[in-house]
């Protein structure tokens, strides 16, 4: 067993990390019975998937600002605050009565999510360093995904009772408040580098700025085409004459069970495949994964394909986000987590406004083709951008 699983901090940080993916997908299945219950509204196709990406937009703006202050006021304050304006933002769809009060909703709950998210991935930074961060960064991508299939897959049965109760998951945000109150503590002024007389306090690596913008651009452009899948694939399913929303929840499931798996996997090969290597192969599993959900026509090769998407993006992730605090130096890792969230989200808030004219177009399979195709061109653009990086991020003291 891996010793980094022996420390509450590890356990503490990969429970924060599943509220992230419940953010968006968990009410995915729940899409269209939702559109269904409010076909009244003219504008009701286009607002039931923005439900899913709103809190993106939110997150996209709200982060930077959300790392100034976890560096400024400390980790847990901005954490503990996220996770209540998470629940009860999270758990409103419930009660309210229309698509537009429902979507306002979203865009508080993308307050929270910014502010959960920045704090804890600035935690990782400042409780952990080397290699040790690079496999927590795993084992949290794989908590998320576990605990997305769960929260989905459940949303698919909840959502096949009403479309309305899928918000209730989000209460959980709740019932982890204690736990993380105790196990999260407030880093050192040394752990964060803000202590003059403590050693190294944030060393760097040269041209760290330069390798985070690209970190960040390759995360937006990244979720821009992932986002296709919760937002279009149920309506993809329907299509394909698999209508219950119970197929679009075990669909989903096999992406995060197969990200699960190769996120954890990602941090002990990822000092052989290079910060290059391990995004670029995860492009290509999401370009093959893409290709079989557009080819495939039974609910077998749509989950074989969405684990391949899986197994993708759990290669991906990590890297962002791992290479980023990385290089960075400690004062500064609140902002650049905020940045690369930032990134993140905006990618996922951009995903419809890119996918719905493609699928008006050329159809549910033409629009996942191309995303195909875009997957292997920012695999091109990744390795000619970062050809003369080293093979080896560069481990970085900063405690």
């Amino acid at each position: 067993m891996d010793r980094l699983l022996r420390d509450p901090r590890a356990w503490g940080l990969m429970l924060a990390a599943t509220l992230t993916i419940m953010s968006n997908a968990t009410i995915t299945p729940a899409l269209p019975g939702l559109q269904a219950r409010f076909a009244d509204d003219p504008n009701a196709d286009v607002l039931t998937r923005l439900l899913i990406t709103a809190p993106s937009l939110m997150v996209a703006i709200i982060a930077p600002f959300a790392g100034v202050l976890t560096d400024r006021l400390g980790r847990r304050k901005p954490l503990l605050a996220g996770l209540l304006i998470y629940a009860l933002a999270g758990t409103a769809g419930l009660y309210l009565n229309s698509l537009q009060a429902i979507l306002v909703s979203r865009l508080i709950l993308g307050i929270g999510v910014a502010f959960v998210m920045t704090a804890q991935a600035a935690l990782i930074g400042d409780y952990f360093q080397g290699p040790v961060r690079g496999r927590l960064m795993g084992y949290q991508i794989a908590a998320t995904n576990i605990g997305g299939l769960m929260f989905v897959t459940g949303a698919g049965y909840l959502a096949a009772i009403d479309p309305t109760w899928p918000f209730i998951i989000y209460g959980l945000a709740l019932v982890m408040l204690p736990f993380l109150w105790v196990t999260l503590p407030e880093p050192t002024a040394a752990m964060t580098g803000h202590d003059p007389s403590a050693d190294n306090p944030g060393q760097s690596e040269r041209g760290w700025q330069v390798t985070v913008t690209i970190m960040a651009i390759a995360a937006a452009l990244t979720f821009v085409v992932f986002y296709a899948v919760p937002t279009q694939l149920p309506y993809h399913l329907r299509g394909l004459g698999m209508r219950d929303p119970q197929n679009a929840g075990v669909a989903m499931a096999s992406m995060m069970f197969a990200a699960a798996i190769t996120s954890v996997v990602s941090g002990w090969i990822r000092p052989w495949l290079g910060r290059v290597g391990t995004p670029v192969t995860g492009y290509l599993l999401m370009a093959a994964g893409f290709g079989t959900v557009a080819a495939g026509h039974t609910l077998g090769l749509e989950m074989l394909g969405m684990a391949l998407i899986g197994a993708g993006i759990g290669m991906c992730m990590p890297t962002f986000i791992t290479t980023a605090l990385n290089v960075t130096p400690a004062r500064h890792r609140g902002l650049v987590s905020g940045l690369v969230t930032a990134a993140i989200f905006l990618g996922q808030f951009l995903s419809p406004l890119a996918s719905q004219p493609l699928v008006t177009h050329l159809g549910y399979s033409g629009g996942f083709y191309v995303g195909a195709v875009g997957y292997v061109i920012l695999a091109i653009l990744l390795i000619l951008i970062l050809r003369r990086k080293p093979r080896q991020d560069q481990v970085v003291r900063t405690t």
